[in-house]
């Protein structure tokens, strides 16, 4: 017939309960220190990438240019489909197009002149037009001075 062991008899036999307990209290507290200063160090991971975020978002909305649009100005539109080759000279802009409205959220609404469509693109897809103003001068040439 075996007996149970309790508390009265380990310490009668062994004498060393209260060292036992002592032991596991202090692992206890070792191990929430543990826990705690492991979650310092994740908040503070978290306040690192937090402000590495918001540094990289201003240095990135610092390079976009905001364009101010108006009704029945001309702008060229950026053609962004996918061309395979499109030439090393071709350009991706066209246009001229109008402006006929300009919405809150950065859209606007162009027209095509040619065709009278109009159709609806991002504000970020768009450039002014600058027109020339100056009518290109003629060049004549003059005959040379040196004999050949």
């Amino acid at each position: 017939m075996t007996a149970k062991i309790g508390p009265h008899d380990f310490s009668m036999l062994f004498g060393h309960t209260i060292l036992l307990t002592k032991l596991n209290l202090a692992a206890g507290l070792n191990r929430k220190l543990q826990l705690s200063k492991i979650e310092e160090l994740r908040n503070a991971a978290h306040d690192n990438s937090r402000i590495y975020k918001a540094k990289t978002k201003a240095a990135h909305d610092k390079q976009i240019l905001r364009k101010e649009f108006e009704p029945n100005q001309r702008v060229h539109l950026n053609d962004s489909r996918l061309h395979h080759h499109p030439g090393k000279l071709r350009s991706r802009w066209t246009g001229p197009y109008v402006v006929k409205t300009v919405f809150l959220n950065g859209a606007v609404e162009v027209t095509n002149p040619t065709d009278g469509k109009v159709f609806k693109v991002n504000g970020q897809r768009l450039k002014h037009y600058i027109e020339r103003t100056t009518q290109p001068e003629e060049v004549t040439l003059v005959e040379s001075v040196y004999q050949f």
